[in-house]
């Protein structure tokens, strides 16, 4: 049996303000591609299909007619839900979903209840953990004192192999959505802390054949059995040389056969570029980065003004702009404190030069000045 193991989709989100939603729906199309070339037989969505609990019209729709497409091509499909779905939401209507072929593990009382599909080998269980949130998920686990993440995923990967055990011979496969220690975060995964300590040791997952996680952004793997499929999309800069994928996931006869990565297509590029304006829209060395969502450090001693859209007349998907000149960089982190002794005026002063990089003009220092005396002014009535 072949799985197609993924995650993290997050069907809605923008990117520094730009709707994301034509390239998602163009790269998760491409999973169905993957469903027939590599003859896929299930497909596993472990958490985070949406990116807000409640999503728009427009990303439902993006996400039923991606569905709609790893079905046609074939493949069963299992998802559960992750911290940024509403569990309640995602699981509606998932008992006739199933009998399409598309079951929903999102429901903590489901957890050991697996989807069982067979190959000629026999029966695989596989098991759909929702996210759990600590405090939520321990009062229905029956944990009486709270104790974090781990002890709840403990909880339930005991009645997943507690299930497992009267199924003589069957293998296993577990969806879940944590951050298991020795996993590498990204800036544009959401913390899990409330409730509790985040991280879960990767023992709790002990005794299946394979564990299909989700959450963390980038793909990993932690054990030959334990893996992050990560994000199909970068959603931050930070993933910028991330190479998006999803495992093709083989079983056999014994259990986990091997595991290999499918490299997914880039719809638009992320690149960072470094340097004074005036130079970044000038350099023809910088053509290449027309097409890519772009970050850009100015480093110009004075900030430019409305730098973003000065950009974008040569860089049209330009997105992130951060001043950070030399002189900032190597400021003394002290600085601040040497504040005793200055009057108001000095600390305006003060405050503009560090701020902008240079220090105020004449007629600046006596609009300061004038604003000054009309505030001592003001207190004072």
């Amino acid at each position: 049996m072949r799985l197609l193991h993924t995650s993290d989709w997050h069907v809605g989100r923008t990117f520094h303000g730009r709707d994301l939603l034509a390239e998602q729906e163009s790269v998760l199309c491409a999973l169905a591609e993957v469903v027939v070339a590599q003859e896929v037989d299930v497909v596993l969505v472990a958490g985070d299909l949406y990116d807000r609990a409640v999503p728009a019209a427009e990303a439902a729709q993006v996400c039923d007619r991606v569905l709609a497409k790893l079905k046609a091509a074939g493949a069963t499909i299992v998802i559960s839900a992750g911290n940024h779905d509403s569990a309640a939401r995602l699981g509606v209507f998932g008992q006739f979903a199933a009998e399409g072929g598309l079951h929903l593990r999102t429901a903590v009382d489901d957890l050991d209840r697996p989807v069982v599909v067979g190959d000629e080998h026999g029966s695989v269980a596989i098991y759909g953990i929702p996210y759990l949130e600590p405090e939520t998920a321990r009062h229905t686990l029956g944990i009486p004192e709270q104790q974090g993440h781990a002890a709840v995923l403990g909880e339930a990967m005991r009645r997943v192999r507690a299930d497992l055990a009267g199924r003589d011979g069957t293998r296993s496969v577990v969806l879940a959505h944590a951050f298991v220690t020795g996993g590498e975060a990204s800036a544009s995964e959401r913390p899990i802390v409330s409730g509790g300590v985040a991280n879960v040791p990767a023992s709790v997952f002990d005794g299946v054949d394979y564990v299909a996680l989700g959450h963390l952004h980038g793909p990993q793997r932690l054990a030959e059995h334990l893996r992050y499929s990560g994000s199909p999309l970068a959603y931050s800069f930070s993933e910028a040389r991330h190479h998006k994928s999803v495992w093709l996931v083989d079983l056999d006869e014994t259990g986990l056969a091997g595991v290999r990565r499918h490299l997914l297509p880039v719809p638009r590029a992320l690149a960072t570029v470094r340097g004074e304006l005036e130079e970044i829209l000038a350099d023809p060395a910088h053509e290449s980065l027309a097409d890519s969502y772009l970050s850009v450090e100015l480093t110009d001693p004075v900030r430019p003004v409305d730098a973003l859209r000065s950009l974008q007349t040569r860089f049209p998907h330009a997105v992130h702009v951060q001043w950070l000149p030399d002189h900032a960089r190597t400021a003394d982190p002290l600085r601040p404190r040497a504040s005793a002794g200055l009057d108001d005026r000095q600390l305006a002063d003060r405050f503009i030069a560090d701020c902008r990089g240079d220090e105020p003009t004449d007629s600046e220092r006596d609009l300061l000045s004038a604003a000054l005396v009309a505030g001592a002014a003001w207190d004072e009535d």
